[in-house]
């Protein structure tokens, strides 16, 4: 194995500066000087360190006012997710399809819990969604992925889980980079909405099952158009 650089050193230390000292988001971290002083390290070695933590969201460097520890966004690792799901799909290899089935085992295995309490705010929002759907479906023959997507995200709002929210965008980023090559003209937009006004009906009725059944059958047509072909 090979050994951690001088810089990928700093990053480790770094990292447990912020844990040993509680910091959060938009807290100061020492000065550059501080840190080469703290450390016993070099300015080349604190500046790539912080540099390498700056492009993942741990740390923000603000230019003339100081170096701060970062919105901690997945958006970094959404993004690798998106593109290597991209880079391996446009290659032949079953990256979108494997991609989709955790965000169905995620989504299916959620959507029980989300049952449990959803607030009538939230079905308000969820039916508003379907009905926007329909009125997509009509007017112009498919539903909009921007209402789909917003759909997806408002369903599990009640979890208040910002993390999950992230991963849920990365599928989606994903999806959003090899559009083009999906068949999405097989979609019958009215399927679509039903199978989205079924979830929504089922939470309602605080049924888990029901609801999970509805899920998996959402994302029945989607598997089947991302399944690999097998190989003769």
């Amino acid at each position: 194995m090979a050994r951690p650089t001088m810089a990928q050193d700093m990053e480790r230390r770094l990292k447990e500066l912020i844990l040993e000292r509680r910091l959060g988001p938009g807290d100061a971290l020492p000065t550059e000087a501080e840190l080469m002083d703290l450390f016993g390290a070099g300015r080349v070695s604190v500046r790539e360190a912080l540099k390498a933590l700056q492009a993942v969201n741990v740390v923000e460097i603000r230019r003339g006012y100081g170096t701060f520890v970062g919105s901690l966004s997945l958006s970094p690792f959404a993004e690798g997710l998106a593109f290597r799901a991209a880079v391996r799909h446009r290659r032949g290899e079953p990256g979108l399809f494997e991609l989709m089935k955790v965000r169905e085992a995620l989504e299916a295995g959620l959507v029980g819990a989300v049952t449990a309490g959803i607030p009538d705010e939230d079905l308000g929002v969820l039916r508003g969604l379907v009905a926007r759907m329909e009125a997509e479906a009509r007017n112009g023959g498919r539903v909009a992925r921007g209402t789909d997507r917003a759909f997806h995200l408002a369903l599990y709002a009640s979890l208040d889980n910002h993390l999950l929210s992230e991963v849920l965008d990365a599928f989606w980023a994903a999806m959003d980079r090899v559009r083009e090559d999906l068949d999405d003209g097989h979609q019958d937009p009215l399927a679509t909405c039903a199978q989205h006004r079924e979830i929504v009906e089922a939470l309602a009725a605080a049924d888990g099952r029901r609801a999970v059944r509805a899920m998996r059958t959402h994302f029945d047509g989607i598997r089947t158009r991302l399944e690999p072909s097998p190989v003769s």
